[in-house]
This record gives structure tokens, C-alpha cells and sequence, in this order.
């Protein structure tokens, strides 16, 4: 029942929201249907965005309303969270299975005898308890029952339920491994003359330190860490960028493109666009890795333990850049159409790159090897997001190569803001048909 808290827990939350944000709505529209002139309270972070000038602030709140409360935003969000809940709790629960294990004594064992094997039951990754069995009868019928895994007779053989094959790799057969020869090894050393106690001792010895020629790999964690956070930079870059791209044509076929501009220049109203869209973008990326993190500490779940603080905050960075880079491309793309149903031929091509980085880098992370396209494609901004976080995962990328990679992508972006703005101002006016790029660049 406790790895079910924490779901539960995410549920209740999910409901509270929901019921504020209609009671919310329903207190907005009695102030309305009052016709009340004072304008409302607002939070303090929505206040900030009013501050950025020339109607910036203005555009973008109206992005971050229109997304937050559609219903594609709210259900797209439970999935995904739903999705992360399953994928930290699950592993949980199958791991936590075969932990406990029960071995019956038959017939007494030595204190000592006992240790060596509460440590072999250890060493095969079970906390052992031991019971005591009044008969060798009643051991059998309790393997039989599955109230114990393995019965010590006499501490000198080993009873099981079922025979154990080579290729059985079970919590009890790995276990009945350890144990056995543990106790083979005292029972050999007593029988060569040595005392109970120094038969355990030396059965007992800890092994030899092991050294490597070539350095240790690197954190596997990190890795696993680095593979969530390809998959939510994919999935995030293509969803908010389409969610631009639609949202640009939407605005060009309505012709209400034609009223904002008349009150705002074009730069200005694309920024808005891309601060708010962005906004609800990484408060979302946010909202997940808390959910993961949280969820993960909760339920004791393996799956992130080990992930640096850094790893996941080098996620989050490089989603942020990509966002960056990529959401002045789906714009300016938006601008060159004038029907919804030109959006598919649009969203296809520009998706490519994202694509591309997403699958190398996902290739190199099951091969533990950076290839040399993987080096390059680290520095070029289209496929950086995704493969700068997998060399630093792989721990194929020193501190001073991200940072490089870092600074050609703000170039990028600061590059690609100037001719996606270009672009929007020469063709969000045109109507009759697609734009082509030659069209804009030429002036006809």
C-alpha cells in the first residue's frame, strides 16, 4: 500500500487544483456580470511580465492564459505525468518483491554459523531472517507453502522447494548459492582442524581489492538521467513549437494579425508570443522533474538515485536553449502560411534537426561511445540541446567544451531571432498562399 501514497498523494493534488482554478473562474464572472471597474489582484510573477514594455507583457500573458487553460495543456500534462508516476513507482515495486527473505533452522546452528549467513543472504542481495523449525517435516511443508526459502538441516545441508537451474538468477537462488558456499567453506575449514570461530573468520574475509588500467565508467545514473531528459526535450521542442506555429497561422488566417499590429510592431509581438509560450514551456519541464524527483524520494524508487543536482539542472539548460533556437524557426515558419492545413507540410522539415539530434544522441547513449558526428553535432545549435547533455553524461565533455558549445548557441540564437524577425515582418501580412523564403528574402 505505500508505493500507492505517493500517486494518491498527486491525485488529491491534481483534484485541490482543478476545484481553485474553477472557483477562480466562477469568482472572475460574478466580478464581471457586477461590472466591476477595479482591476483584479494578480500574482506577483504575472504582474512582472505587465512590466516589460511596449505591450510585450500584454501579448505574452495572453499566451500563457490561452495555453494553460485549454484542455490540450491539462491533459497533455496528466498523461505525462501520469507516465512519470508509473515509471518511478513500478521498477519500485518489482525490486522490492524478493528483498525479505526467510531461512529455516533445523536441528540449531552455531551463533557463528548464523552470521555467515545473515552475510551470504547480504551478499545476494536479501535481508535474511532466520527462523527456527521445531522438525524437518514442518521445514518442508513451510518451503512447500513459501513461508521460508531455504531450511538448514543440521548446518550441513541445504533443503530448497524447487531445483535450482544454472541459469536461475531469483533473489532465492542466489541466496541459496551464497549460503552454500559460505557454509561449505566453514564446514571445510572446521573439518581441516580449525576452531568453529576461526573457520567463520576466515570464510568471512573480505575480498581482495580489485584495480582497473582504464579510469571507471561513468555514472550510470547520469545516463539514465540523460535518456528522460532527451526524451522531455523532444517531446517539449516539438509540442511547444507547433503550438507556435499554429498559433501564428491561426492569427494570419483570422486576419487579426492585421488589429495587433496596427497597436504593436511586429518584433515586439513575436517576442510576446515566445515569452509566453516559453514561460508555460519550462514551468511544465519544472513541474515534471519535481514530480519525478519528489515521487522518487517518496516511494524509495532507484531509478534517479545517484543523479547529480547538476545533471539534471544541465537538462533543464540546454531545454531552455533549445526552446530558444528553435522557437524563432516554428515563427517565422507560421508566417510563411496562411491555412491550418498547411501546418503538417511546415512542422515536417523543421522537425528534422530535432529529429536527427534526438535519435544520434540516443544511439550514443546505448553504445557508452561518443562517435565523431556525436563531437559535432555538440556544437551546432540545431542538435546541441541534445547532444552536448549526452557527452557530459558520458563524461566525454570537459567544462571548458560545454562551455564553447554554450556560447555558439546563444550566437545561434541571437543569429536566428534577427532573420526569424525578418522573415515574420515580411511575410505575416502576405495573404493569397504560401510565402516562399525566396519571395522574402527578394522583396517581389
Amino acid at each position: 500500500m505505500k508505493y500507492a501514497i505517493g500517486p494518491l498523494v498527486a491525485v488529491i493534488l491534481a483534484t485541490r487544483v482543478v476545484m481553485v482554478v474553477r472557483r477562480r473562474k466562477r469568482r472572475d464572472s460574478d466580478s464581471s456580470a457586477r461590472g466591476a471597474d477595479r482591476p483584479a489582484r494578480r500574482p506577483a510573477a504575472i504582474g512582472s511580465l505587465e512590466m516589460l514594455g511596449d505591450g510585450v507583457g500584454l501579448v505574452a500573458l495572453r499566451e500563457i492564459r490561452e495555453r494553460v487553460r485549454g484542455r490540450v495543456f491539462r491533459v497533455g500534462t496528466l498523461i505525462i505525468l501520469l507516465a512519470v508516476a508509473a515509471a518511478v513507482v513500478i521498477p519500485t515495486i518489482g525490486s522490492k518483491k524478493h528483498q525479505n527473505e526467510k531461512v529455516g533452522i533445523v536441528g540449531g546452528l552455531d551463533s557463528s554459523l548464523r552470521i555467515l549467513v545473515v552475510a551470504a543472504g547480504k551478499t545476494a542481495g536479501a535481508t535474511v531472517q532466520l527462523v527456527s523449525e521445531p522438525s524437518l517435516a514442518r521445514a518442508e511443508g513451510d518451503l512447500r507453502a513459501g513461508n521460508i526459502g531455504l531450511a538448514i538441516v543440521g548446518g550441513q545441508r541445504l533443503v530448497v522447494n524447487q531445483p535450482l537451474s544454472s541459469s536461475d538468477t531469483s533473489t532465492d537462488a542466489l541466496m541459496a548459492r551464497s549460503v552454500s558456499a559460505s557454509l561449505g567453506l566453514a564446514n571445510g575449514l572446521t573439518s581441516a582442524g580449525l576452531s568453529p570461530d576461526k573457520a567463520v573468520q576466515v570464510a568471512h574475509s573480505p575480498p581482495l581489492p580489485v584495480e582497473s588500467l582504464q579510469p571507471a565508467e561513468h555514472n550510470s545514473t547520469a545516463k539514465t538521467t540523460s535518456v528522460y531528459g532527451l526524451i522531455l526535450t523532444y517531446v517539449l521542442l516539438t509540442q511547444y513549437g507547433t503550438w507556435l506555429l499554429m498559433g501564428v497561422i491561426e492569427e494570419k488566417s483570422s486576419r487579426v494579425i492585421e488589429v495587433l499590429l496596427s497597436t504593436m510592431r511586429p518584433s515586439k509581438l513575436l517576442a510576446g508570443k515566445v515569452i509566453g509560450i516559453g514561460t508555460v514551456a519550462f514551468l511544465q519541464s519544472a513541474l515534471i522533474v519535481a514530480v519525478a524527483l519528489g515521487l522518487g524520494a517518496a516511494v524509495g524508487s532507484t531509478l534517479l538515485h545517484g543523479s547529480s543536482p547538476l545533471d539534471v539542472l544541465d537538462i533543464l539548460l540546454w531545454l531552455v536553449l533549445g526552446y530558444a533556437f528553435y522557437c524563432w524557426v516554428y515563427a517565422a515558419g507560421g508566417s510563411l502560411a496562411d491555412r491550418q492545413s498547411q501546418v503538417q507540410s511546415l512542422a515536417f522539415p523543421l522537425q528534422l534537426p530535432v529529429l536527427f539530434g534526438y535519435i544520434v544522441s540516443l544511439t550514443s547513449l546505448g553504445s557508452s561511445q561518443a562517435s565523431t558526428l556525436m563531437k559535432v553535432l555538440a556544437y551546432l545549435p540545431p542538435t546541441a540541446p541534445f547532444a552536448m547533455p549526452t557527452l557530459v553524461a558520458l563524461g566525454q565533455a570537459t567544462w571548458w567544451e560545454a562551455g564553447i558549445s554554450f556560447l555558439i548557441m546563444i550566437a545561434g540564437i541571437v543569429l536566428v531571432s534577427r532573420v526569424a524577425s525578418f522573415v515574420y515582418y515580411r511575410a505575416i501580412l502576405r495573404t493569397g498562399g504560401r510565402v516562399r523564403l525566396r519571395q522574402v528574402f527578394s522583396g517581389t
